[in-house]
């Protein structure tokens, strides 16, 4: 039985106010480390939620079993967790009204296996070894049918993502230098395990470097060098901070207020696009909604936040598509195919070219936010930092604490590649959701670190 018949099937005893959402999810996942396995993971999972609404509050069950009685189990859970909410006073959930979105279920399903997975880490052992380093990390490759359906109409989708994260280490002896590199895709077949090695390799050996001898850094303001991995972390956080479609009706989102006014350089033109061609497309949300291009800064001016039906209703404006649960998840809507417009810069050395003194980051690392309404956030550079002087890359750096606002960083922004990167964090830790950032490098005037990290 499909994800869409069985959405349906489980939508029956639940009632006209309710949504059915079913996840049907076929992964695999290795890790590795100090050039050999160490864990495989392999899932077949199939999870059933539903959502009934009361009063403008939505109660949600879920459960792992398909018959008959289950499902009639779950229906009942769900409407007694809404029932227990009105009993308290009407909400302000309109319901499931909207009408899902149109689109049909892609017909060529992924292919992975682990086969394929074991030669991408025997190619990274191979490389690795060969240069004396210990290769650390993980390969990823997953399937995942959605479908949902509310009375009179439903729709499905399947959806396939790989991902692969490559750290090389040096010996103990030789300082602890290590470097990165990482590659997210719709595909397993896109993902290329020896030119993620190799990029590793080069950090970690310092022949990204003219010198190999490692140095630090005073705290203070530098021009800097983001790959495009560090970008993505700091996107995804601007992302909640600032785009949350609940913290803005709320008042506490980044733009609460500035709609309109300048936020970034003009040279930043952000969006989030499902359906472009490097991101991982998504055709609706979890409460069904179809998903579209939508602007989120132009030139510099922020222009819109994202919805779900909740944060919607709050503003008095429409769903954008982006819930993460049926209802509304509590941490609100959050843009999951973020895109950043490029430049014209070829290469990351034409980036460094005009920095007399600076830093390069790889990526960062053990991300927090400090102050949301300032996009205040915190962060430490991590697997390949390195100064920049005189246009070069001359030295590895000890890894430093970055602590400022995002949009004070976008602000600062100089130059940014013409050429795209799909980052994400790839690490699932629960139901698979994936999703990344389309991002070039970009140069920053003006970053502020406030010490070494740790």
């Amino acid at each position: 039985m499909s994800a869409l018949e069985l959405a349906e099937r489980a939508l029956r005893p639940a009632g006209p106010d309710a949504l059915a959402l079913v996840t049907r999810e076929r992964s695999l996942l290795l890790r590795f480390a100090a050039n050999r396995p160490t864990q495989a993971t392999e899932v077949d999972d199939l999870t059933i939620e539903l959502a009934v609404e009361r009063r403008g509050h939505v109660g949600r069950a879920e459960t792992n079993s398909t018959d008959d009685e289950a499902l009639a189990r779950c229906a009942q859970r769900a409407a007694a967790a809404a029932d227990a909410a009105a009993a308290a006073g009407a909400g302000i959930y309109p319901g499931f009204s909207e009408p899902v979105a149109g689109a049909p279920v892609p017909a060529k399903a992924a292919t992975f296996d682990a086969g394929m997975g074991g030669d991408a880490l025997a190619a990274v052992f191979e490389i690795a070894a060969d240069a004396g380093l210990e290769a650390h990390g993980t390969w990823s490759a997953a399937e995942v049918e959605r479908a949902v359906a509310r009375p009179g109409s439903s729709v499905a989708e399947l959806d396939s993502d790989a991902f692969m994260k490559v750290i090389c280490i040096t010996p103990e002896r030789d300082d602890g230098r290590s470097g990165h590199a990482s590659q997210a895709a719709a595909s397993a077949e896109a993902l290329e395990p020896r030119a993620l090695t190799e990029r590793a390799a080069a950090k970690a050996l310092g022949s990204f470097a003219r010198s190999r001898e490692r140095t630090e850094l005073d705290a203070g303001v530098y021009p800097v060098v983001f790959e495009p991995d560090a970008m993505r972390s700091l996107l995804d956080l601007l992302a909640f901070t600032a785009f949350n479609g609940l913290a803005h009706a709320e008042g506490r989102g980044a733009l609460a207020g500035r709609l309109g006014e300048s936020v970034a350089a003009p040279a930043i033109n952000l969006s989030d696009s499902p359906l472009f061609t490097r991101t991982l497309s998504r055709g609706f949300d979890a409460e069904g909604t179809a998903k579209a291009p939508l602007p989120l800064i132009q030139d510099g001016v922020a222009h819109r936040v994202v919805h779900d039906i909740r944060s919607a209703t709050l503003m008095g404006a429409a769903s954008t598509g982006h819930a993460l649960a049926p209802g509304g998840d509590p941490s609100g809507p959050h843009p999951t195919n973020l895109i950043l417009a490029g430049g014209g810069a070829e290469n990351t050395a034409e980036l460094c070219g005009p920095i007399e003194r600076g830093i390069y980051v790889t990526r960062l690392w053990y991300e927090n936010v400090v102050r949301p309404k300032e996009t205040l956030v915190t962060a430490v550079t991590r697997d390949g930092t390195f100064l920049i002087e005189d246009g070069q890359v001359t030295r590895p750096l000890r890894d430093l604490r970055l602590t400022d606002s995002v949009f004070s960083i976008l602000s600062s922004v100089q130059a940014l590649t013409s050429g795209l990167e799909l980052s994400s964090n790839g690490e699932f830790y629960g139901r698979r959701f994936a999703y990344g950032v389309v991002s070039p490098a970009l140069r920053a005037g003006r970053v502020r670190f406030t010490g070494p990290a740790g």
